[in-house]
């Protein structure tokens, strides 16, 4: 009997001690960490950087090829023109939303994010013919002003996310242009402006929209200055639109230092207004080369490569002036400056900014 309780004892150590090894064996197998699979875009509708274009109603209404490219490659609007004060203000309180209105139901229809364009400008399409003509105190340019912003943000409230609200405010030399609106009222129209438009929709995000800042180093260290000071005074600004009109000429140093210098600021940045000439010097007659057209996805690649390195917060969007060549702006110089040809076909440039958002 002793025997037995002795054996019966060293059979339960010997299964006491098989258990503590096999769970200490569990314990050290290492679980590999499950990795998600790498997808990459085939449209810039897929970017993790919204990509936009410029768009007016009259084509959305009109032209199908126009229409369905944009519904079919792009997750975001910037209205070209109708928005322009011009084209709203007929007179004070008075004002044209039809073609306005058509752009936010087209966009909310197709689940775009639409961009408004612009609340305050210096040039003809910015000054309506009642405002030049008018005469008042600094307290009445003010007050026309204010109606004005709010009447328009204030309509569109929710529907539009974001307003450039003061477009173009500098000259190349980095002075402040000597619009309408600064000689009637001063530099802090500015402010003035952006607080008009975020007491009307306080969710919008707010931007001032500048050109050149990629070639007038006046110009670049004048925005970057006047953005800083906006934030340091509490003024709600959100982000800084670089519009990059630019050409298969300019330098990359340019472009990167452009868009890192701007983000120092810790505001969004919109690529705002991007185009990319292949005949800057407006040669006539002029032939498009495969060469050409490699030089122009390398901009564009570019461009959308430092975008990529920027905080992703910042990264509000890359927007082009317009879908096709068949509609640019550029387009009697002549040049082909965008993303699709003028049959709407892709260009080398639309799959190098593919590869831009496929590396990062």
């Amino acid at each position: 009997m002793k025997n037995k309780l002795l054996i019966s004892a060293l059979v339960l150590t010997i299964l006491v001690s098989c258990t503590s090894d096999k769970s200490n064996s569990d314990t050290d197998i290492v679980v590999p960490p499950v990795i998600p699979p790498v997808i990459n875009i085939t449209s810039l509708k897929q970017a993790s950087i919204p990509f936009g274009v410029a768009c007016s109603p009259s084509p959305l209404k009109t032209d199908a090829l126009y229409r369905e490219t944009i519904i079919n490659h792009t997750s975001s609007l910037t209205a070209e023109n109708c928005f322009k004060p011009a084209r709203i203000s007929l007179g004070r309180k008075q004002y044209f939303w039809d073609d306005c209105d058509y752009m936010v139901n087209f966009a909310i229809q197709n689940n775009l994010r639409l961009h408004g364009h612009t609340l305050n400008w210096y040039s003809a399409s910015g000054v309506p013919t009642w405002v030049s003509n008018f005469v008042g105190t600094k307290e009445e340019w003010i007050l026309i002003m204010k109606e004005y912003i709010q009447d328009v943000v204030g309509r569109y409230k929710g529907k539009i996310k974001s307003w450039d609200v003061v477009n173009e405010p500098f000259e190349t030399t980095g002075v402040l242009r000597n619009s309408i609106w600064k000689q009637n009222i001063g530099d802090e129209y500015i402010d003035l402006a952006f607080q008009f438009a975020h007491e009307a929709d306080p969710e919008a995000i707010l931007f001032i929209n500048e050109f050149g800042t990629e070639y007038s180093i006046p110009k670049r260290t004048a925005l970057l200055n006047l953005s800083n000071r906006l934030v340091a005074s509490n003024i709600p600004i959100n982000g800084i639109g670089l519009q990059f009109h630019t050409s298969i000429s300019r330098s990359e140093i340019d472009i990167r230092t452009t868009i890192h210098t701007m983000a120092s600021t810790k505001l969004k940045i919109h690529i705002s207004e991007l185009d990319v000439e292949i005949n800057p010097s407006n040669v006539k007659p002029f032939v498009i080369t495969d060469a050409l057209l490699l030089s122009q996805k390398r901009i564009y690649s570019y461009v959308t490569k430092v975008m990529l390195e920027i905080p992703k917060n910042q990264q509000f969007g890359i927007t082009t002036w317009g879908i096709s060549d068949a509609v640019s702006w550029k387009k009697n110089d002549p040049d082909f400056p965008l993303l699709f040809d003028l049959a709407y076909k892709p260009k080398p440039a639309y799959y190098g900014m593919i590869d831009s958002f496929n590396q990062k």
